[in-house]
């Protein structure tokens, strides 16, 4: 399949270009500065681009089978609006070109996860730590769950450099998740390239956790 990877230099995005590489994919890895892309492999294509260049957008949207964001904003106190203005523009170039498969990496604590949270994580990091950013993650929820595209959101508890093991646990609607919330990068880049091809929760946010 021909998946295109936005946010492919950041963390837990070079992890995913590696899995969709390794899995046989070929991958477009959309960034500011393509020698943040450490990866050489002949079916990676990396393009540099801002995600406010709509013809840039539309040139790596344009025939490809998936997108898939792990964007994130830099910052805990200042709003990404050059963030919410891409994924603003990726889900409307992606309407418009028909492809219909988007997998967004959000986090737990966006939306209505954020009563899924155990005490005191709640209030520590989603209402004091990481509320910006929260809330940055729930406005594009909203532009995608609007939009008419075949859509995923992941919304993974706190990231780590941990290996990738087979220890995830993830589900669709309400829950109370009890003890750690972690889980790791590895872990959470093989579980949003699964969902490339996946039914289980198409059109539907995810907690994920290990």
């Amino acid at each position: 399949m021909k998946i295109v990877i936005f946010g492919a230099s950041g963390k837990t995005g070079s992890l995913l270009v590696d899995e969709a590489l390794t899995s046989g994919h070929d991958v477009i890895a959309y960034v500011r500065k393509p020698e943040s892309v450490k990866s050489k492999h002949p079916n990676l294509k990396v393009v540099a681009g801002y995600l406010n260049e709509k013809d840039k957008l539309k040139s790596v949207i344009s025939g490809s089978d998936a997108c898939i964001s792990t964007l994130g904003g830099s910052s805990l106190t200042k709003h990404s609006s050059a963030i919410i203005e891409g994924i603003e523009n990726i889900v409307t170039i992606m309407e418009e070109e028909k492809v219909t498969r988007f997998i967004y990496l959000s986090s737990l604590g966006a939306g209505d996860s954020r009563k899924y949270m155990p005490q005191p994580v709640r209030f520590i990091v989603a209402d004091i730590m990481l509320h910006v950013p929260l809330a940055d993650h729930t406005t594009n929820e909203n532009r995608i769950t609007k939009s008419q595209l075949n859509w995923t959101i992941v919304r993974p508890g706190g990231l780590t450099n941990g290996a990738k093991t087979d220890h995830m646990k993830h589900g669709h609607g309400e829950t109370k998740i009890k003890g750690s919330i972690s889980i790791s990068r590895s872990n959470v880049a093989a579980f949003l390239l699964s969902q490339v091809t996946s039914k289980d929760y198409a059109n539907k946010s995810v907690w994920l956790h290990e």
